[in-house]
Formats: C-alpha cells, structure tokens, sequence
C-alpha cells in the first residue's frame, strides 16, 4: 500500500478523510482474512494467542512511546500521552499476561522466533521517529485490535478460559483511541509533514504483515486472500 495507491475519488477529499477510509479498508480486509475458531486446532488456538501476547505484551508501550517522541502537534502529543497514561497506570500488559495464561498460552521460543523478523520491521519503523507515519500506523492498530478482541476471546474461551478482562477493555477503549488519533492526524500533517515522496503507509504495511504472521506464521501470504 502506498500513497499513491489512493482512488482518484479519494484524493479529492481532505488527506485525512482518504488515510481514514484507506485504513479501514485494510483493517476489514484483514480481519475477514481469519480462520473460523473452530475450524483451527487446540494447538493452532493457543498458538494465535501466544503469538499476539509475543508481540504487544512487551512492544505496545514502546511502540506509543516512539510515537510520542516523534510527533510535533499539541492535540496528537496530548492523545498519545493518554493512551500511554492508561496503558500503565492500568497495567494492561498484566492483563494480557492474564488473559495468556488463562489460555494456557504463554509464549514458547517457538512463538517468540515465529514473529521475530516482522516484530523487527515494525521496531525499526517506529525507530526512524516519523510522526504522520507512526500516528498513521498506530490508528490502524488501535482500530484493528478493537475489531479483533471478540476473536481473541472466541480463541480463549475455547482454549477454557473466562479471564476476559483484556479482550473486554480492549474492546471498548480502542474505539476512542482509534478517533482521537484520526482527530490528532490533520494538526501533526500540518505542523510536521513527513519528508516528500513517503510512503504514509509504511507502517500500517509492515504491522499488517505482523498480525498476519500472528495469525498464520507461514512463509508466504497474500493478504487480500482468507486464510484457510
């Protein structure tokens, strides 16, 4: 996905607007790209599971963290210091943690290693400090997450668990995150424009691979086709 990968139809409407409608047309494709619960294994169940707490449960902070030191705007600095605010003060990497070990799904070598190379990509992206991008791949997350929590929870409880807090605040939250970062775009691609010629969606590219290696770690994959 790139900039210029926008429709003439969206290129006439404010740059924010087409990055919104760009994004979540990738955030649905995404997610109608997922295995039916029930059609993967206990194994695969855990598996999906252990893979995604590998990624966010040490990497969400940094990754907002990044965010905050790169952007310039007021509103985007105000919003992402929030998200990281309630992040820690509500320890939500404890409730994933949580959440994993309630699934019996704690992250192996194996899960660790599956997510390695993608995981590094997107740590390399956040560290280049470009401030739309990150706002920009970090609105995608936020509004991909909250669509993916009621899966996550679909996965637990058939791996037996009833610890849901992680996937219920996630659920929920995540919608006002995903706005506010939306709201905090347009002031920051005004005050700290990336470098002419970037790639706006970089990030967004380079963290969808991401969630589809949690999804499905094997070598090759198409994002645009479902995952069998």
């Amino acid at each position: 996905m790139s900039a210029t990968s926008l429709s003439p139809q969206t290129l006439n409407q404010p740059i924010q607007m087409s990055i919104q409608q760009t994004i979540g047309g990738a955030i649905d494709d995404l997610m109608a790209s997922l295995p039916s619960p029930e059609r993967l294994s206990p194994d695969q169940q855990r598996a999906i599971i252990s893979r995604y707490t590998a990624v966010l449960e040490g990497n969400f902070i940094y990754w907002m963290t990044g965010a905050y030191l790169a952007v310039s705007s007021e509103q985007a600095r105000r919003k992402i210091l929030e998200n990281l605010l309630e992040e820690v003060r509500d320890s939500h990497p404890r409730m994933l943690r949580k959440f994993s070990l309630a699934a019996h799904a704690i992250p192996t070598d194996s899960d660790a290693m599956a997510i390695d190379r993608d995981l590094t990509n997107v740590r390399l992206f956040v560290g280049k400090l470009s401030g739309v991008r990150i706002v920009v791949m970090m609105a995608f997350f936020e509004g991909f997450i909250q669509k993916f929590m009621a899966y996550l929870a679909e996965l637990a409880a058939a791996q037996g668990s009833a610890e849901f807090e992680y996937t219920d605040v996630h659920g929920i939250c995540d919608i006002t995150h995903t706005q506010e970062l939306f709201n905090a775009l347009a002031e920051e691609m005004e005050l700290n424009p990336p470098e002419p010629g970037a790639d706006l969606f970089e990030g967004v590219d380079l963290l969808r691979t991401l969630m589809q290696t949690v999804i499905d770690p094997a070598p090759v994959k198409n994002w645009v086709q479902p995952i069998c």
